[in-house]
């Protein structure tokens, strides 16, 4: 598989363990609650009534094939980053880093064409200003005025723009090289089921062969 189908099917191995992991975590799958109702101490010529809690779905009784599963696919999660360690030593462009380093380019072109877009402005406040004068009785009072306001902006903005488009022009190449790399990247692992199988038809194919073994 390429590396792109890779990481899809490490996504599922981590999605299935979270609902192989959510049967063992519901104690009701792990243990039978069994209640005896001891209606003979009360009657003698009456039997006691069992009553047995339902289960809350198919999986329980199973849970050392749940858990066996689990480790399997743990295992398997295990097989599968080693192979995407060594795939990836295999390229010229160092992944990880240059993921790291695409997402601070298109986050810092943001903030430049964020600036870029301010302009040069005038306004009229009305009310907006306040002075102190002495009124007739020679008393010192406030008073409101209007206002003007003026933004000017403090930065080159040809350079910031010019920074943004580099940007943006050198984080869409590295994410071409990072698309092919996905793509043309062999990944020699071999999955134990299709990716697109679902989680009930995986795990009961599991208990199935751990029960035939």
């Amino acid at each position: 598989m390429n590396m792109k189908d890779a990481f899809r099917f490490q996504n599922k191995l981590k999605a299935l363990m979270c609902e192989a992991t959510a049967i063992l975590e519901d104690r009701r799958n792990i243990v039978k609650v069994k209640t005896t109702h001891l209606r003979s101490k009360v009657m003698s010529d009456t039997q006691d009534a069992v009553v047995e809690e339902a289960a809350p779905s198919e999986y329980a009784g199973h849970a050392n094939e749940v858990a066996a599963f689990l480790m399997s696919l743990l295992e398997e999660r295990e097989k599968l980053c080693r192979a995407i360690h060594t795939a990836k030593n295999s390229l010229d462009l160092d992944m990880d880093s240059e993921v790291g380093l695409n997402r601070q380019r298109q986050d810092l072109a943001e903030v430049f064409r964020h600036m870029a877009m301010l302009r040069n402005s005038e306004k009229t406040i009305a009310g907006g200003g306040s002075g102190f004068r002495f009124n007739g009785e020679g008393n010192q009072v406030s008073y409101r005025c209007d206002a003007t306001q003026v933004t000017t902006i403090d930065f080159d903005r040809n350079k910031i723009r010019g920074m943004a488009t580099a940007l943006s022009k050198k984080a869409d190449e590295i994410s071409m090289s990072l698309d092919k790399c996905l793509v043309n990247t062999e990944v020699s692992y071999e999955p134990p089921f299709d990716m697109n199988d679902s989680f009930e038809d995986i795990l009961s194919d599991f208990i199935e062969k751990s029960t035939a073994a």
